[in-house]
Parts: structure tokens; sequence; C-alpha cells
């Protein structure tokens, strides 16, 4: 786990009493969320226009961040802070958006292949419950002995 990730979980202290507002939710205002996250107000507002955070915005106009902006804010800080240019930063923020996508939908994909897994196994237990024979079943097919296909090609000289 990289320190990045550990910050993710922390959300400061409980207040007794209150609950702590959701990773979401537009709470801080800029000179908080600058506080946080070492970085000028104007860098921040720079930050904003370039298109790298998108804070939240209160009925006045005023910048409201979340946990999340906050958390984006100091993976830019770093990344800046290790020589990596705005461009080079825009970059990697999209492909970790990326990569959060397809690991998303890799788990979508992992979590319907085990319900069809568990719906086949279902579909088999029960064919051989009434006695039907399991290769009725398109998905597990043998084929019959002696039946064969043959593909020719003719080779163009």
């Amino acid at each position: 786990m990289n320190d990045r990730e550990a910050r993710a979980g922390q959300q400061g202290p409980k207040t007794p009493g209150y609950s702590n507002p959701a990773p979401d939710a537009a709470v801080y205002v800029i000179s908080v969320a600058a506080e946080l996250t070492g970085l000028h107000p104007q860098t921040l507002r720079t930050y904003e226009r370039m298109g790298l955070i998108t804070p939240g915005r209160t009925g006045g106009g005023g910048r409201r961040y979340s946990f999340h902006d906050i958390e984006l804010l100091r993976s830019i800080a770093e990344l800046t802070a290790s020589g990596i240019g705005i461009e080079g930063v825009r970059r990697i923020l999209s492909l970790e958006q990326h990569v959060d996508a397809v690991r998303r939908r890799n788990e979508e994909l992992v979590h319907e292949l085990a319900a069809t897994r568990e719906a086949l196994a279902q579909a088999l237990a029960a064919a051989s419950q009434a006695q039907a024979s399991p290769s009725r079943l398109p998905a597990v097919r043998q084929p019959s002995p002696g039946q064969a296909v043959v593909v020719w090609r003719r080779q163009r000289g």
C-alpha cells in the first residue's frame, strides 16, 4: 500500500455526536484545503483553471473542496514535487482514472462470469436429475463419435 492509499482511508478524528461528511461532500473552503494540502490558495485556483480539479461551489460562488479533492490535490503536489510537469501530471491522473475504470469493469465481469458458471452448474444438475442428456445444452455439447468437420482451402499459386 502506497502513501496515497494509506491516506485515502484517513478522514480525520471523529467528533462525538457528529458524523464525518461523506468523502465526496464539498465542505472545505479554499483556505482549509490549502492548509491541508500544503499548497497556496492561488495554486488551487490555477489547478482549477487548468482543469486538474473541479471543486464544488456555494450559491454565492465560493469554492468548496471534498475529501477526495484534498487527496487529489495531495497527489498533484507529490507528483510536481518529484519533478513531473503539469502536463505529465494531467496524463498520469487520466491514466489512473482509466485504470480505475478498467478495474471496476473487470470486477463486474468476474462477478458476471461467476454467476454464469453457477447458472450452468445448476442447469447441469437439473438436467442430470431429470435424466436428460447434458449434451442438449449448447455450451457443453460433445460431438458424436465419427462426426468431423473438414475445412479445405484452395491454395492460390
